[in-house]
C-alpha cells in the first residue's frame, strides 16, 4: 500500500487502546495503525519516541467573534491558538460576532470572513432567538452543526434569550433534521442582589445552582416531548447531575458538556476583584467541582470543551474589580488539553479518558464522528503529539489568543503539545506554525 508517511510512537491511542506502532497517512486520511517494523520500505517516517499520539481535539464551543468584533478575537488568532493546543476542529458560536448568526445572510458572512484564515477546521452554529424560527430551515441547509439558544439574557441585545414557545417551535424541525439544540441552561428564578460588586461570593450567590437545575429540568421535559437532541452547554451545577442521569437511563437524547475552568478552579480560591474568573454560570465551590469529576467518571457528563469567550482586556474591568459589570468569559482555547490533563491525572484518570471527553464525544455531538475524533482507518489524519509528563508554566508570551489575559496565567500544567497535524499536514511543531492556514469550513452531512 502506497502511503504518504508514517508517524511512529511507542504510545498511540486507538479505539482498541494504547499501543506502540505507526499511524499510516494516505491522502490526508488515516490508512491504518501497524507495528513499527511493518512500515513499508521507502515510506517517510516521523518518529516521536514516547510522546503520545492522539486524535486531534474537537472543541465544540468557541466564541471567535469575527466578523464585527475581531478586536476581541478572530479566525486567524483563534485557530492558531487551537493548533498550538492540539485542537484540529472547532465550532464557532453564533455570538459575539456582528451580525450574530441568526439568518442565512449572517452565516454567509461568517463563511466569507473565515476564508484563508483557518489553521484548523471550523464549523458554525446557528442561533435561536425570538422570531427567527422561519430562518432555521435555510440555516440547516447551509450546513450548521447545531443551533444555540439562551434561556436567560445573553448579555447582547442582538441575541435575546429564547422562550419556551421558541423552543417548542424549533424542536420539531431540529428533531426531523437530526441536529442538536445547544442551550445555555440557566433560568432566572431570582437571587440576592450583589451588595459588593467586587466580592466574588456575592457574584456566585447572584447566579445560584438552582437556576441551572431548573433549566435542565425544563430541557429534559422538552427532549421527552419532542424526541429532539438537546445538549446542555457548560454545566457548572453538580446538583443537576441526578436529573441528567435519570434522563440518560430513560434513553432521552440529552447530552452534557462541562468546561476546563469548572474542573480546575474553585470558588474558594477566586480572589475578590479578580474578574479574569468571571463567567456564567460561575465557577463554583470545590465540593461541587469534585461532583462534576464524579459525573465524568460515571459517564453522565459527555464532553469537556473550552467555552473560549475572550474580549478586550479593558472590558474585564480588572482595575475596578467589578464582577457585576465586567464581561463574563474565560479565555483558554490553547490551554484546554493541559488544564484538563493536569486535573485529571491528579484524580487517577488516564489520557485515554481525556481523549474521549475532548475528541470523540464532541465529534459525535457534531455528527462528525465518521471524520473526526479517533485514530481509525478512513478518518481525517488529524493528530496531536504531546508529552503528558512534561510540565510548563503558563506565560502570556506563550499564548496565541489575540489577548493573553487568562485566569490560568502563572499556573503550572502538565501536558506539552509538541505537534499538531491537520489532514496529514503538520500545522504546528515545537512552538512554530507550519504549512498553513489549510483549515476548511465544515458542514453537517
Amino acid at each position: 500500500m502506497a502511503v504518504d508517511f508514517a508517524l511512529k510512537s511507542r504510545r498511540i491511542l486507538t479505539p482498541d487502546g494504547e499501543r506502540s506502532g505507526a499511524v499510516l497517512v494516505q491522502e490526508g486520511r488515516i490508512a491504518g495503525v501497524i507495528a513499527s517494523e511493518a512500515v513499508p520500505a521507502g515510506c517517510p517516517v516521523e518518529d516521536v519516541g514516547a510522546s503520545v499520539v492522539m486524535a486531534g481535539l474537537v472543541d465544540s464551543h468557541v466564541h471567535i467573534n469575527e466578523p464585527g468584533r475581531t478586536a476581541w478575537e478572530g479566525f486567524e488568532t483563534a485557530t492558531r491558538a487551537a493548533a498550538a493546543g492540539g485542537i484540529t476542529t472547532l465550532v464557532d458560536m453564533p455570538l459575539n460576532s456582528t451580525p450574530v448568526t441568526t439568518t442565512p445572510a449572517a452565516l454567509a458572512e461568517k463563511k466569507a470572513a473565515a476564508q484563508g484564515k483557518l489553521w484548523v477546521d471550523c464549523g458554525f452554529y446557528a442561533g435561536l432567538v425570538p422570531g427567527n424560527a422561519s430562518a432555521l430551515a435555510p440555516l440547516l441547509e447551509g450546513g450548521v452543526l447545531g443551533v444555540k439558544a439562551f434561556l436567560v439574557p445573553s448579555g447582547l441585545e442582538d441575541f435575546p434569550n429564547a422562550t419556551e414557545a421558541d423552543l417548542r417551535a424549533a424542536l420539531p424541525l431540529l428533531a426531523r433534521a437530526g441536529v442538536p439544540l445547544l442551550v445555555h441552561a440557566e433560568r432566572d428564578l431570582g437571587a440576592p442582589a450583589m451588595r459588593d460588586p467586587c466580592r466574588y461570593a456575592d457574584y456566585l450567590a447572584s447566579r445560584p445552582r438552582a437556576w441551572e437545575n431548573a433549566a435542565v429540568a425544563l430541557l429534559i421535559e422538552q427532549a421527552r416531548a419532542f424526541g429532539a437532541a438537546i445538549h446542555i452547554v457548560h454545566l457548572s451545577s453538580s446538583e443537576a447531575v441526578p436529573a441528567l442521569a435519570a434522563a440518560r437511563a430513560e434513553g432521552l437524547p440529552v447530552t452534557v458538556e462541562t468546561c476546563p475552568h469548572y474542573l480546575y478552579f474553585a470558588a474558594e480560591a477566586v480572589a475578590d476583584g479578580d474578574t479574569r474568573f468571571k463567567c456564567a454560570p460561575p465557577i463554583r465551590e470545590a465540593e461541587n467541582r469534585e461532583r462534576l469529576w464524579a459525573a465524568l467518571r460515571d459517564g453522565i457528563i459527555d464532553a469537556v470543551v473550552s467555552d473560549h469567550s475572550p474580549t478586550l482586556p479593558v472590558l474585564k474591568l480588572l482595575d475596578a474589580g467589578d464582577f457585576q459589570r465586567a464581561w463574563g468569559g474565560i479565555a483558554s482555547l490553547q490551554l484546554g488539553l493541559s488544564v484538563v490533563w493536569t486535573a485529571a491525572r491528579a484524580r487517577g484518570f488516564a489520557w485515554a479518558d481525556v481523549a474521549r471527553w475532548m475528541s470523540l464525544a464532541p465529534a459525535h455531538l457534531l455528527g462528525l464522528a465518521d471524520r473526526k475524533g479517533q485514530i481509525a482507518p478512513g478518518r481525517d489524519a488529524d493528530l496531536v503529539v504531546w508529552n503528558p509528563e512534561a510540565l510548563f508554566c503558563v506565560e502570556p508570551a506563550r499564548i496565541h489568543h489575540r489577548h493573553p489575559l487568562t485566569p490560568y496565567d502563572g499556573e503550572r500544567l502538565y501536558g506539552v503539545v509538541e505537534m499538531t497535524w491537520l489532514r496529514g499536514k503538520k500545522v504546528y511543531a515545537q512552538g512554530r506554525f507550519l504549512d498553513g492556514p489549510v483549515g476548511r469550513v465544515l458542514v453537517r452531512s
